[in-house]
């Protein structure tokens, strides 16, 4: 209960914290464009770390603020300018971002690495951002979609499926989830009867839909967004009749989704990046204090990027992204002493006295590879407009 008094004090504490010692930290996601509905509760969640961190006396002796800039999530010439602004105007020593693949590697590559900024996006899944050139600036707390490939064929074998239509947003992120998924499926035995793009922003997707209805199959699987294209897929199918049960990859997980299409959506299932950890717990009691939901997609993995930013900083005595980046793997894994969500006083406290952290936080965070999230899965149902838990993978 301490702990969560703290955090709900310290919500408030973060407009207030400019000062010349200031360090801002840049949040750029999609405030609009197609997770829009999640973004929110996001960027609450990065900035009950920096108020966390304040009400323990910052880092370095400085206060932290938080600058919002909107990705768009699909646009990347928009996310450019947005992430160049974040660092020429506003001064930003670190990002949490970007949020879609598409928009975070154009960031990565034309404002993070000529500028030498530190990235950890909470929600870039793409597998291409694991061999993507970051001169050791990027990072993600959000596990790659290779894994979920693995983990929905795994569901669908397991729930007797033996064919699949699939669609897929067509930018980077849908193409390598769809990717993932179909040739994890076909490995297992199943059938993959199309795999077709869409476009966001559509009116009308009958003719997409035309196509998915014509290749047939068990169930059709919705690798897009909840709030654009996926969502019209979805609509349109079940205006026709062509399918009635869908499967949902992260992308299509959040409130919005059922809300819109209603009872109908009852049956799908699916799975999204999250953690059954000690930390996860905690971290949705945090969230219930302090506004928002916790268990929203990327939320708790968006609290758990501006925390390794922050206490990156502090391990390496500096604000200086060339510096501090070479501190992200060592205070996000063992050794050291755990850390939770709410305990980022006891961190710093333990990095002054020189000791190791192994920083876990909400998402149980593991950073293998080059800067990679291990990563856990929430297998649901959605039953009655809410998505149930089956169980964790």
């Amino acid at each position: 209960m301490k702990k969560l008094l703290l955090a709900s004090v310290a919500a408030t504490a973060i407009a207030g914290a400019a000062s010349a010692e200031d360090i801002k930290l840049g949040i750029l996601i999609g405030f609009t464009g197609p997770i829009e509905s999640l973004t929110a509760h996001m960027s609450a969640a990065a900035e009950l770390a920096m108020s966390e961190v304040n009400a323990a006396g910052g880092i370095l002796g400085g206060q932290v603020s938080s600058v919002r800039a909107d990705s768009t999530c699909i646009d990347s010439a928009a996310a450019t300018a947005a992430g160049e602004r974040l660092v020429t105007a506003e001064g930003v020593k670190g990002i949490i971002g970007a949020d879609c693949s598409g928009v975070t590697g154009a960031v990565l590559q034309n404002v993070a690495r000529p500028n030498g900024i530190v990235m950890i996006s909470p929600s870039a899944t793409s597998p291409a951002l694991t061999t993507a050139e970051d001169d050791g600036l990027f990072f993600r707390t959000a596990p790659s979609d290779a894994r979920e490939g693995e983990v929905m064929s795994d569901i669908l074998i397991e729930k007797g499926v033996k064919s699949i239509a699939l669609t897929y947003t067509n930018n980077d992120f849908g193409k390598g989830l769809s990717e993932a998924i179909a040739n994890n499926f076909i490995a297992k035995g199943g059938v993959v009867t199309i795999n077709a793009s869409h476009e966001d922003g559509k009116a009308d997707y009958s003719a997409e839909v035309a196509a998915l209805a014509a290749a047939g199959g068990d169930l059709l699987v919705v690798a897009g967004y909840l709030d654009q294209g996926g969502k019209g897929i979805i609509q349109a199918s079940l205006d026709t009749g062509a399918f009635t049960t869908f499967g949902l990859p992260g992308g299509m997980v959040g409130d919005n989704l059922p809300a819109a299409i209603g009872p109908a959506l009852d049956g799908s299932y699916g799975q999204v990046a999250q953690s059954d950890s000690p930390g996860a717990a905690t971290m949705v009691e945090m969230g219930k204090a302090n506004g928002f939901d916790a268990t929203s997609p990327y939320a708790m993995e968006s609290y758990d990027a501006a925390a390794l930013i922050m206490l990156a900083m502090e391990a390496a005595g500096s604000t200086d992204p060339k510096v501090y980046k070479d501190k992200v793997l060592d205070v996000a894994n063992a050794p050291g002493e755990k850390i939770q969500p709410g305990e980022l006083a006891k961190a710093l406290e333990l990095i002054k006295a020189g000791q190791d952290i192994d920083y876990e936080g909400a998402s149980a965070v593991e950073l293998i590879g080059p800067g990679e999230a291990g990563g856990r899965y929430r297998e649901f149902e959605i039953k009655g407009g809410k998505y149930e838990t089956v169980k964790f993978r």
